[in-house]
């Protein structure tokens, strides 16, 4: 039951005592799962071009650049305290036990990029080299380089020879290469933490002269912050709501679902999306960048190609444009019609194929599974009949019942999290992006707060559940475009040195 200061706290967080309601109604009742029909594969659901093909996509996108706006949309909040979790643990421990993970960090030091600044402190706080613990202070308090709190965006992440480069440095490099519109201006949007806001700036203002000046470009840089009308309620084992010592109700992040809401308020016509960890040296860039145009071109092709037979369903109907878009959304966007569709009468088969045309588009790079961590790409079915692509995580997919497992183990790719959006439509208006989402496909998961264990909720996901109901279009991406850090080890991998 809700009270009036319950009311108070929901309206200074913009959140509808509705959106509470059914928050609390997925805790009790769960979220369904996917209905997975196969995985996507070559040949079906996953385009592969050969060279021809991508040289043919990358012209697309240089010709269109003057035709519409281009942005970047980077997810770069929270702090990078996954990153050092060992280190934290090695440097809190009693004893002086290593892992094979700590041992590659203290005997390769000198290959870090941030190892400079680490030496200065090093030589300031006189730690010597023999200190292994002392090294881990200064590489993750406060008193020196401060990286257990700081971003990962803020970090640094590569070595060249006139300096080392943060990961926002890196995606300014990238934004030069690919997202640069017409004019000369690269729009750069980063979602970031409020604690965090400030470093951003400060770190932004002392570097994009340097490569505006290196890449001749103009930088339109912004930053966001996950909504508080986005949070979700926290709920006991009971799905009691649980209250803080005040007797306000306890709130949750909603995950990088959330996020949708910062991209709906992006402006752009086309948005290329990719987290702020997977950079590389400048070494690795061409593919990324050439796949990156590659995405962007099929995205303009594609949006073309709809918008022409939306009007063209608007001005006229006939059984041969049916067919014809029957086709276009079977071959070209890997979409299936419900098996009813033969029986509806003309007028129903064009509304529902014009609500099939009139979404945003999204082309999502997928690369080859090696056993990273990620969402795979699906054939998914529908409530209406239809089949369509999704990206789907392990949480959705029913992994007891023994045909959806042995779908998901077929997955032969997994999402990198490398997207290419075209958001606006026909009429040259922007979607509403928050109508094409699917809102029962959140997750919930247990956690502990102050010892109490907790259950929280997480909004369906920025590329799973949020974009559910885009037209979608998966096509394969070289293995190298794909280099995450989830752990400070991975930026001592060949791809990161």
């Amino acid at each position: 039951m809700l009270t009036a200061k319950d009311l108070n706290q929901l309206d200074a967080k913009g959140i509808c005592v509705d959106v509470i309601e059914k928050q609390l109604e997925y805790f009790k009742n769960g979220f369904p799962f996917l209905q997975l029909d196969r995985a996507a594969t070559v040949g079906d659901g996953i385009y592969r071009f050969d060279p021809g093909k991508t040289n043919e996509l990358e012209h697309i996108f240089e010709e269109g650049i003057g035709q519409c706006t281009i942005s970047k949309f980077v997810p770069a909040s929270g702090a990078a305290t996954r990153m050092f979790k060992e280190l934290h643990e090695y440097m809190q421990s009693a004893d002086a036990k290593e892992s094979n993970a700590i041992k590659e960090i203290f005997n390769r030091l000198p290959d870090f990029a941030f190892y400079n600044g680490l030496n200065r402190i090093m030589q300031a706080q006189q730690i010597a080299v023999t200190d292994k613990k002392g090294i881990a202070a200064a590489i993750l308090l406060p008193a020196g380089l401060n990286y257990g709190s700081l971003p990962k965006g803020m970090l640094l992440f590569h070595k060249y020879t006139d300096g080392s480069r943060t990961a926002l440095e890196e995606h300014l490099v990238e934004g030069a290469a690919y997202a640069r519109n017409a004019g000369g201006t690269v729009n750069l949007h980063f979602t970031v933490s409020p604690e965090h806001q400030k470093g951003f700036e400060n770190l932004v203002d002392s570097k994009t002269r340097i490569y505006a000046e290196l890449f001749g470009v103009r930088y339109n840089i912004s930053f966001s912050q996950q909504k508080s009308s986005t949070d979700t309620v926290a709920v006991n084992r009971n799905n009691i709501p649980i209250r803080d010592g005040d007797g306000n109700l306890l709130f949750r992040p909603g995950g990088h679902g959330a996020l949708l809401e910062n991209l709906n308020d992006l402006q752009g016509d086309i948005i290329f999306i990719k987290n702020i960890d997977n950079v590389v040296p400048d070494k690795l860039k061409p593919a990324t960048i050439q796949y990156k145009k590659v995405l962007a071109g099929l995205s303009m092709h594609l949006q073309k190609s709809i918008f022409a037979y939306i009007r063209t369903l608007r001005e006229k109907q006939s059984a041969e444009i049916i067919q014809e878009v029957k086709t276009f959304l079977s071959e070209q966007l890997s979409f299936r019609l419900p098996a009813a569709f033969s029986t509806w009468p003309a007028d129903r088969q064009r509304e529902y194929l014009l609500n099939m045309l009139n979404r945003p588009v999204r082309v999502c790079g997928m690369v080859k599974n090696e056993g990273e961590p990620g969402g795979g790409p699906f054939w998914v079915r529908n409530a209406d009949g239809s089949a369509s692509l999704q990206i789907a995580e392990s949480s959705q997919i029913d992994m007891n019942n023994p045909q959806q497992k042995a779908m998901a183990a077929n997955a032969t790719h997994f999402n990198p999290v490398d997207l290419v959006c075209a958001v606006n439509d026909c009429d040259g208006k922007r979607f509403n992006l928050l109508e094409y989402r699917d809102p029962d496909t959140g997750f919930i998961s247990v956690k502990s707060k102050d010892g109490v264990e907790l259950k929280a909720q997480e909004l369906p996901g920025l590329w799973n559940g949020s974009m559910a109901h885009w037209n979608t279009v998966f096509v394969e991406v070289p293995v190298d475009t794909f280099n995450p850090v989830k752990t400070v080890n991975d930026l001592l991998r060949p791809q990161h040195q």
